[in-house]
């Protein structure tokens, strides 16, 4: 039997064009007849003028290098690491970005801005389309402004739309209780008993019982690769609960959305306490993939636009991104090193954190790459664990075992496309509007933040939620974070002051919320922030995201 190769797209009734276009040598894009805007990915309907004429353009396969990052981690059948992986910005509409490989060129040489061609290459039933520089002093190569943001980071705030209602949903409902499993790397622990023991250790926080339980909410309600165990079927299952109400998927507000839809459901009286969990397994299942006792999820063929061309991780759209932050900005390898400083530093004082040795700029920048500008410790740490929260109704939760932490307000609205490489280019995805949306439903103000945890799958997903949510200017990340002092648990803004995801272990978001609520409740030992009364706490981008200020009950 032969061996697999590369990741191919499944061919469908509406990419079937693209996909095999390059059979002639023609690159087409769907485009749209009444007002000629081009359309990637494929859709039924213009997202311009909403027309439904639709076709296909030829077009003439130029564009410009809008982003890139040198894969050095991944290696894929047929695509070995390490490979350069793009976007471009097509030249009869810039608003589409294509993800692909540049190919025939030193990495090193490559600029934002350069002009690049496609070349297809034909695997099976597919032809690929690749790009490759346009040879230097041939028409059309000199170098060009990269494409402009369908909206400017600054001017998020004018596309927020206002308050349906002064009557918040946020002021009738709290938290009351926290949990968490064993966290540890390959731990080699049912997923399912991992979120028992978190949504244990909750209800006993909280002085409930399951019984009192009427909700269920969780993120992503999946039990694949180690990204959970089941969902709300498998908790239920378990423990016999009988929910009012429950809700899982991934269409949600970031991983931590299930408490933000927890909230919802007790502000229309649906449910009077939630069960918010969240479970990872990564680290036993990558050890049960190496000895053969677990299988990767899907097969060769996938509906993705950019695991073909090896973007197979988060890590290579937003390297793309901070990339771009780099270019315009002045931002550096050293800026993102602060932060993973920063989480290290916080995590020598936490017994549950996966890393805790000390950590230099020296180490930072001397760690193998993993995706340029991101190396090892820019990357957050797979592992195993669950974390439970509870929602209770705000009129029970002061007869309850611990002081509720009140929500001030949310952050939820989706403004820039949902589309990872066709979004905003210089910030995580999906960070600007809910950042913009937090602040239109309260009087606070980042200043009034005495602790921030914020979301840091990757170090640039954080700078991101810093200069999104105010806490300096748009671009002035650099400044804000140089030498650290800013960010320490002494400093301006306390960030992820349990060591974060880089140092105390990837849990999707719940481990930031279950911190502050430990910071609010006075409960965090060593690291704790002296006098804490208001938090900020983010989950996800490039997925739809969430934001959430929280404060101790005055």
């Amino acid at each position: 039997m032969s061996a697999p190769g590369r990741p191919l797209p499944a061919i469908t009734m509406d990419n079937e064009f693209f996909w095999t276009s390059g059979a002639d040598g023609v690159l087409r894009l769907q485009n749209c007849r009444d007002c000629s805007a081009l359309i990637h990915p494929p859709q039924p309907i213009c997202r311009y003028c909403r027309g439904t004429n639709m076709g296909v353009a030829e077009v003439s396969g130029r564009a410009t290098l809008a982003g890139f990052t040198v894969n050095h981690r991944f290696s894929l059948p047929g695509l070995p690491a390490p490979y350069v992986v793009a976007q471009v910005a097509i030249d009869e509409d810039p608003r589409v970005r294509l993800t692909t490989n540049i190919i025939e060129c030193d990495a090193d040489q490559l600029e934002l801005g350069q002009q690049v061609e496609v070349v297809f290459e034909s695997i099976e039933d597919v032809w690929l389309p690749l790009f490759r520089p346009v040879a230097q002093g041939a028409a059309g190569s000199a170098s060009k402004p990269l494409p402009a943001d369908e909206i400017a980071p600054e001017d998020f705030a004018q596309h927020v739309r206002p308050m349906v209602s002064a009557d918040k949903f946020e002021d009738k409902s709290a938290i009351t209780g926290i949990g968490a499993s064993r966290l540890g790397r390959r731990l080699m622990a049912a997923p399912l008993a991992l979120t028992v023991e978190a949504c244990q250790a909750a209800i006993a926080d909280a002085g409930l019982t399951f019984d009192d339980i009427d909700g269920l909410s969780t993120y992503p309600s999946l039990d694949v690769a180690g990204m959970g165990e089941g969902g709300v079927t498998a908790l239920e299952g378990a423990l016999g609960l009988r929910p009012t109400w429950i809700n899982g998927g991934m269409d949600t507000f970031g991983p931590g959305g299930s408490v933000i839809a927890a909230m919802m459901a007790v502000a229309t009286g649906l449910a009077r306490h939630v069960l918010c969990f969240r479970t990872v397994w990564e680290s036993t299942f990558s050890e049960l993939l190496k000895a053969g006792k677990a299988s990767p999820p899907g097969g060769r063929r996938t509906n993705s636009w950019q695991i073909p061309f090896g973007a197979t991780s988060a890590a290579h759209t937003l390297a793309l991104n901070a990339q771009r932050h780099f270019h315009r900005y002045g931002t550096t390898r050293e800026t993102l090193g602060w932060i993973a400083l920063n989480q290290r530093a916080n995590a020598a004082l936490n017994p549950t954190a996966i890393y805790r040795d000390p950590m230099t700029m020296d180490d930072y920048l001397s760690a193998r790459m993993i995706t340029t500008p991101f190396g090892l410790y820019d990357c957050d740490v797979p592992c195993d664990g669950a974390v439970a929260v509870i929602v209770s109704a705000v009129d029970a939760a002061r007869d309850l075992a611990k002081p509720p932490v009140l929500v001030e307000a949310v952050g939820t609205q989706i403004i820039e496309r949902t589309d990872w490489d066709q979004s905003t280019l210089t910030h995580e995805p999906q960070v600007l509007g809910q950042a913009a949306h937090l602040w239109s439903r309260t009087t606070l103000r980042p200043a009034d933040v005495d602790v921030a945890e914020l979301y840091d799958g990757f170090s640039f997903n954080c700078l991101s939620w810093i200069e999104a949510l105010g806490f300096c200017g748009i671009g002035e990340a650099k400044s804000f974070l140089d030498g650290g002092a800013n960010i320490a648990r002494d400093g301006v803004l306390p960030l992820n002051t349990h060591g974060g995801q880089l140092s105390h272990g990837r849990t999707h978001g719940m481990g930031l919320i279950h911190e502050a609520v430990t910071q609010l409740r006075g409960e965090a030992g060593a690291r704790q922030v002296s006098g804490a009364r208001v938090a900020v706490t983010s989950s996800g981008g490039l997925t739809p995201s969430g934001v959430m200020l929280l404060r101790a009950d005055s």
